[in-house]
């Protein structure tokens, strides 16, 4: 070999072809949206997010946050009393039971937090596995899961989670036992949603090429199922995810508020506490419903605003929508 080609060597050669990655913060849900966000879009979704936070930072370290236990009437032998106005013991005043109220909405949020988790964790799992298993399969078994998914939407969640509370504990129940009868009424409710979803998703993607590609050559259903199906069916999940726990929160304190929930001694749930302060309204005693009603609405509206955030975001069109605005 010459040297000129010796010289021409290194610059013949082709160059390596490289696969760029996406960036891991575009690859975590939420965070990768809250990057694509610009204007208002991205205001919503901030303030939910902030909500949200402080939330589940109240409910974790509640055991530290709240200055006195849930169930508590006294402090170094001085008894609270009963339908007190906010003072210096008390700084939002105390219920008819004689309980602080600060303390119980701040213990309220955990137990709000359990019964959120416990109802998304069993949702996700029943929903996205009948899904996978409905749409990747099809045949009888497809039939009777959608008409059975269809089915479940003609119960009202309330009236559900009703029954469930009654069966489970007798209506009146300990902190998990009324946390189970609303995680398995939301779960019964959600399934269907999450069902319906992934399984579109897996009817439209066991045709795709690389789906069929894995068949071809063998790879193990399973494998199809969880590598391949199951990663690019549940790209829509998380709207759904912040629905359910809006739900949760709404359909817990439904049953405490109509006398199905937790008992005062076992656990704070906002719920009750409103509805023993139904009566303390009308004379004028304000510092018992206000503090857990409040709760409520902000940590549903913090919820909902990162769903409908979530949910514009991942619609192509509305994308197309705001880069041409920024773009004019």
């Amino acid at each position: 070999m010459s040297a000129p080609d010796l010289e021409k060597t290194p610059d013949a050669a082709p160059a390596a072809v490289t696969t760029r990655k996406r960036p891991l913060l575009d690859r975590i849900p939420v965070i990768s949206q809250l990057r694509q966000s610009v204007g208002l879009q991205r205001f919503m979704l901030v303030l939910g997010l902030l909500i949200v936070g402080v939330f589940v930072i109240v409910a974790a370290f509640a055991p530290w946050i709240a200055p006195y236990g849930w169930a508590q009437r006294s402090v170094d032998g001085v008894s609270f009393g009963t339908q007190q106005p906010p003072n210096s013991m008390n700084i939002l005043g105390t219920t008819v039971s004689g309980f602080d109220v600060f303390s119980r909405v701040i213990w309220g949020a955990q137990t709000a937090l359990l019964a959120i988790i416990c109802a998304i964790l069993f949702s996700i799992f029943l929903g996205i596995a009948l899904g996978l298993v409905s749409g990747y399969f099809g045949g009888w078994l497809d039939r009777i899961l959608v008409v059975f998914a269809d089915a479940i939407y003609s119960f009202p969640s309330l009236l559900l989670a009703i029954v469930i509370a009654i069966v489970v504990s007798g209506g009146q129940s300990t902190l998990w036992g009324g946390i189970l009868s609303a995680a398995i009424a939301i779960t019964v409710v959600f399934v269907p949603q999450y069902f319906r979803v992934v399984r579109a998703e897996v009817v439209r993607i066991k045709a795709e090429p690389f789906v069929e590609s894995a068949r071809v050559i063998g790879v193990p259903t399973h494998r199809i199922l969880t590598r391949h199906v199951l990663r690019n069916a549940t790209r829509s999940i998380p709207v759904i995810v912040t629905l359910n726990a809006s739900e949760a929160l709404l359909t817990l304190a439904g049953l405490g508020f109509l006398g199905f929930g937790i008992e005062a001694t076992a656990a704070a749930e906002w719920g009750y506490d409103l509805n023993r302060s139904v009566a303390d309204v009308s004379s004028g005693i304000w510092w018992t419903a206000i503090p857990p009603g409040v709760a409520i609405v902000l940590v549903v509206l913090g919820i909902t605003l990162v769903g409908e955030s979530l949910n514009d975001l991942s619609d192509p069109r509305l994308r197309r929508r705001r880069r041409a605005g920024g773009a004019a």
